[in-house]
């Protein structure tokens, strides 16, 4: 089971208590529970988390290093949950609960999450290892602490209301927060620790494996956990805490929600795409009319590979032709310009190898490239661990060793220009 399943809710922000009173017995009254109910408690959770939260002195109790790491992350955990059922009293028109910690359980979030996960309350009670009827009574239970209907039923399928939905996004960064403040302690013990990131198809190519690698090479101990998925969903396991970055996505203007931050990493250059045998590589330079002429393989409407193409056509006041195919898959993009003389619109690294293979090319066309800004996302108030900051750090570093190795190429080709074209003739 996940260790952060077996902490309790109202232990954990007596920690917070005592830290500030300074005093066990002051603390045992402010959160009413007898001495040594609370000494027993933090006992508990100094064996679980394995180590020790806090210095008896003689002049007080004080959290100890690791202590107060915990501490921090404990009260930014419960801060979620409190906003998250301030959302669901001030929607459902009730009055606020306080002291929320001491009316529900970690185990009536978890059944809550599960069904959710699930949209079923047998697949949840098989995931979390519970009965079906006791996970059908811990998410009734929580129900009625908060107020209002969290579920329904549509046919054999239950469903979060919306209410719902929204409440359990706190819930599920609550959780993120605690089991990062156990890997954070893990880290500090043994060394190590882990980071989970999203990336899309610009990135995974060669900017994500170069990074990966060098980082595992500077922190050997430490586990990365690479999810590949579209944006969107990246972006709600973002806005969730289920991943701490996002890399790879081309910056979105506006911002896609306002609880992320997109910090843009470097320039990434647009091409038009062929096979190598495609008539259009035969002519020295190619007119926008031209491209009309072929099929199009591109992303569905509202994604930005998908405006940028349309830009390119429209810079020049002509309408873009339909495409053929819309497809947001790279490798079956790839697939289909090899089979006849398809025509799509990519970086460079996501054709680069097909490219040095000698069966993919960009297609020389009047104007130059298209430029686009690549961005990592985070959520705007995450708290990375010190192993995440050197992640982080490490991703802006080497972007910036990427942009300084392009401005180079650009000012070789000033100086010493060339009769054929390429990918460097195309600045």
């Amino acid at each position: 089971m996940d260790k952060i399943y077996a902490l309790n809710l109202r232990h954990l922000d007596a920690l917070s208590v005592i830290a500030r009173a300074g005093s066990m017995s002051v603390a045992a009254e402010l959160v009413s529970l007898s001495q040594p109910a609370l000494t027993q408690a933090v006992g508990k959770l100094e064996r679980n988390l394995e180590i020790r939260l806090f210095e008896r002195q003689v002049d007080g109790t004080r959290p100890t290093i690791s202590g107060r790491a915990w501490i921090i992350r404990v009260e930014r955990a419960l801060r979620y949950l409190t906003h998250g059922v301030r959302l669901v009293r001030r929607s459902a028109r009730l009055a606020p609960l306080n002291q929320i910690e001491r009316r529900i359980s970690m185990v009536q979030l978890r059944a809550l999450v599960a069904v959710v996960q699930c949209s079923s309350y047998a697949t949840a009670a098989e995931q979390i290892a519970l009965s079906q009827p006791a996970v059908y009574r811990a998410v009734r239970e929580l129900q009625d602490a908060l107020g209002a209907e969290l579920l329904v039923r549509a046919g054999r399928v239950v469903r979060p209301t919306d209410l719902a939905s929204r409440f359990v996004r706190f819930v599920r960064l609550m959780l993120a927060e605690l089991r990062t403040g156990v890997d954070e302690i893990a880290a500090g013990k043994y060394g190590g620790g882990r980071i989970s990131i999203g990336t899309l198809p610009m990135a995974r190519a060669v900017f994500l494996p170069d990074l990966l690698a060098r980082f595992a090479q500077e922190h050997p101990a430490a586990s990365v956990d690479v999810r590949e998925a579209p944006y969107g969903e990246l972006l709600s396991s973002l806005r969730h805490g289920d991943i701490d970055l996002m890399i790879g996505g081309a910056m979105r203007h506006p911002a896609p929600a306002n609880d992320v931050e997109q910090e843009g990493l470097f320039d990434d250059e647009l091409f038009i795409v062929g096979n190598c045998a495609h008539p259009l590589r035969q002519q020295a330079l190619v007119a926008i009319d031209d491209l009309l002429a072929y099929p199009w393989a591109v992303p569905a409407p509202g994604v930005p590979m998908r405006r940028n193409w349309e830009t390119l056509f429209r810079v020049n006041g002509i309408e873009p032709p339909t495409p053929r195919i819309e497809c947001s898959s790279v490798l079956v993009t790839r697939g289909l310009m090899l089979k006849g003389d398809w025509l799509s619109l990519m970086s460079m690294d996501q054709f680069l190898f097909e490219r040095q293979a000698g069966a993919l090319a960009e297609i020389p066309i009047e104007g130059g490239v298209l430029r686009r800004r690549i961005a990592m996302t985070r959520r705007s108030d995450w708290r990375p661990t010190p192993l995440q900051e050197q992640f982080a750090t490490l991703a802006r570093e080497m972007a910036a060793e990427r942009t300084e190795r392009a401005d180079f190429r650009v000012r070789a080709e000033v100086s010493a220009p060339s009769d054929r074209w390429d990918i460097e003739d195309l600045h």
